[in-house]
């Protein structure tokens, strides 16, 4: 089987990065972003998804985490649909309901070449630990339209934010894991159309 490795370079005036995503990996990760927080989310990704994860970006966070966080996404959404491929054989579907503590939270990711964010979140403090909460949703907006995929993220209750939002990245992790998955029964891509 080859391998599922997508690396993404995107240098801008605000940002340079560079991300190489494994889906077969095992929970390995090397992350610089310069946004502590944001560092330990991407790392929380990457063990519970069982993915490889290499990040450094070197951003304007003299001006705000924003440009750093964003471009990121838009980086890893590209290394993921770089990384699938032509999706034969995968579920295409993934989801998970994921507590932390006091806090659950549901992902559920469709990888149908479609686009498309709905996100129902919302945090008490303007930021921790240097990134800002509102950029949380313009991550998962980058990343899913980066990559093409049904990105569908619900806060269901919680009252500490690094706990809603660790779970958001954990369960992002979990049900891009399930979608990304083979299952021996399809042989092509899992389509009426017979393309994603």
């Amino acid at each position: 089987m080859p391998e599922r490795i997508g690396t993404v370079e995107r240098n801008t005036k605000e940002t340079k990065i560079r991300l190489t995503l494994n889906l077969d990996g095992t929970g390995h990760s090397r992350i610089d972003t310069k946004i502590g927080f944001f560092d330990h989310m991407l790392d929380g990704f990457a063990r519970h998804g069982l993915f490889d994860l290499d990040v450094t970006c070197d951003g304007d966070i003299a001006v705000d985490c924003h440009h750093s966080i964003e471009d990121t996404g838009i980086v890893f959404g590209t290394a993921i649909r770089e990384a699938v491929g032509d999706k034969k054989g995968i579920k295409r579907y993934g989801s998970c309901i994921l507590p932390m503590d006091e806090a659950l939270v549901l992902c559920a990711v469709d990888l149908s070449g479609r686009p498309y964010l709905v996100y129902d979140a919302a945090f008490t403090n303007q930021s921790i630990g240097g990134m800002d909460t509102q950029m949380a949703k313009e991550f998962f907006y980058a990343v899913s339209y980066a990559a093409g995929m049904n990105l569908h993220i619900k806060v269901f209750y919680g009252e500490n934010d690094h706990h809603i939002m660790e779970a958001m990245f954990k369960a992002f992790a979990k049900a891009l894991d399930a979608a990304t998955q083979f299952d021996p029964r399809i042989q092509d891509v899992l389509s009426t159309k017979g393309s994603l």
